[in-house]
């Protein structure tokens, strides 16, 4: 485990029962394309199919539920995390403003706005945005829920970790869509508790994946921001990253990237093949299995993180020559 962790097992069970009337159990679903591919059983688990769309809720929830006497809540998302967190907002009757760049798609700004939060676009990168909250926070006294850097919002994430245990206790690897890390750490630290020889793989997109640029540089650092199919994907890990940089660095055993050729197969076998619409940064697990980059050595586990895509760009990627 993470040396002086500030983020526990028992903090996780705790999240699990402080958040267990704000979000749904999702289920885990046996692919037969991808096992037949993979050379061993994949499941996939949806949780696509969680209120809001995306894993995002659980670590919104467990933060906010936390919070004392505030004007209200902010936070700079690329989407999901801005989503979860007007959710669990409107919930707990707080106002919420969301901070979200130029890149973030039109389909989540209305996701959030339709919540009742205000979804304020500030400048071309999610450190723009993220400016803005902390202005927020300083001057109007929001309380500021960062997107993955938060121990509450890592011991949320981790709630699903205990479900994929729960539901596959056989499962040999998770493969986790990395980007600030928030979710990679929060399951990783909830399996490997319980299983310590479950292995952990990363799956990240060859764009702007700011959180492989890190690990390579051993350090935070900062990438740009481009347009990738994995928006949800996108953004830096801030150079004061104090949680998830290290969490990732100790309890990842693997890391792929993927071509954006790839995030689209993913993509589309996931709808064509298994009938589950989900956004690029769902699909990294079933793209790294079409491309040959991951294997099933044992039960292997794919986390479909989120489906909030475009309808019409799904359908242009479904409809796109393979």
């Amino acid at each position: 485990m993470v040396s002086d962790a500030v983020v526990t097992p028992d903090d996780i069970i705790a999240a699990g029962e402080r958040i267990r009337d704000m979000i749904r159990v999702t289920p885990v679903k046996h692919s037969a394309s991808l096992s037949a591919v993979a050379g061993g059983p994949v499941w996939l688990k949806c949780e696509h199919l969680q209120h809001t769309g995306a894993f995002k809720l659980r670590g919104a929830s467990n933060a906010a539920a936390r919070l004392g006497d505030v004007a209200g809540v902010t936070t700079a998302s690329t989407g999901n995390h801005g989503r979860a967190l007007a959710h669990a907002a409107r919930q707990l009757g707080l106002p919420a403003v969301i901070c979200v760049s130029r890149l973030v798609p039109r389909n989540k700004l209305d996701a959030i706005a339709a919540l009742g939060a205000e979804a304020r676009v500030i400048g071309a990168s999610q450190d723009e945005a993220f400016e803005e909250a902390r202005r927020l926070k300083r001057e109007d006294g929001f309380a500021l829920i960062p997107p993955f850097d938060h121990p509450e919002v890592i011991a949320g994430q981790g709630t699903l970790g205990v479900e994929i245990i729960d539901q596959i206790p056989d499962a040999a690897t998770i493969a986790v869509p990395l980007s600030g890390g928030g979710l990679l750490a929060g399951v990783a630290l909830a399996s490997k508790s319980r299983r310590p020889d479950i292995r952990i793989i990363g799956i990240s997109m060859e764009r702007g994946a700011a959180m492989a640029a890190s690990l390579r540089a051993g350090r935070p650092v900062d990438v740009e921001e481009v347009a990738t199919l994995a928006d949800s994907l996108g953004g830096g890990i801030g150079r004061d990253n104090r949680f998830t940089f290290a969490m990732v660095r100790e309890l990842m055993d693997d890391l792929i990237l993927l071509t954006e050729e790839e995030i689209a197969a993913g993509i589309r076998h996931l709808s064509v093949a298994d009938g589950e619409m989900v956004e690029g940064a769902a699909a990294v697990g079933a793209g790294a299995v079409l491309a040959g980059k991951l294997r099933a050595d044992g039960p292997l586990v794919l986390i479909l993180s989120g489906g909030n895509i475009d309808p019409a760009r799904h359908a242009e990627i479904v409809g796109e020559a393979k």
